[in-house]
């Protein structure tokens, strides 16, 4: 049977341990609330809920202070480590590619499609690609200025005589 004394030890370790604000909130309202501080106290301290308070106590009393970890942890990636890197190899076969390729080839290879744009460019960058969108022709650009320029250096580096 786990003493008050053992318990408060056990939620002393958490609060020095956890590195997440929300728990670390979720242990001081139980901690506060064992040692006999008035729920509005606490309230006003941490700016939380009289609910927020009684729910962490309760599932403090049922699980200890591992309930008072965050339950979602993120989710996991859709390309295995092992699977990014055949990606990226396979993207640095080519100096360009078009987005609609690699969505095309994760789908094909993986069944992997991303909800974001984002993820897609992600993997070109990190193939080191651009997914900016090029121009093959400069559309400001004058040919009879650029004509006119190249004669006028030729020109002058034509009457330079080397030594």
């Amino acid at each position: 049977m786990t003493t008050v004394k053992d318990g408060m030890q056990d939620l002393l370790s958490f609060i020095n341990q956890t590195d997440d604000a929300r728990e670390l909130k979720r242990a001081l309202a139980v901690k506060l609330t064992l040692q006999g501080t008035v729920q509005a106290e606490i309230m006003n301290l941490l700016q939380v809920t009289s609910g927020f308070i009684s729910k962490w106590k309760g599932v403090y009393e049922r699980l200890g202070a591992t309930g008072l970890k965050l339950g979602y942890q993120g989710s996991s990636g859709y390309l295995s480590e092992a699977q990014q890197q055949a990606v990226l190899e396979w993207l640095r076969q080519k100096d360009s590619w078009q987005l609609e390729e690699l969505q095309r080839h994760l789908w094909q290879q993986y069944q992997v499609e991303f909800r974001s744009r984002q993820s897609y460019y992600d993997l070109m960058a990190r193939a080191g690609l651009s997914w900016k969108k090029s121009q093959t022709v400069n559309p400001k650009r004058d040919e009879a200025a650029v004509g006119a320029k190249k004669s006028k250096s030729s020109g002058f580096s034509s009457g330079i005589a080397r030594h």
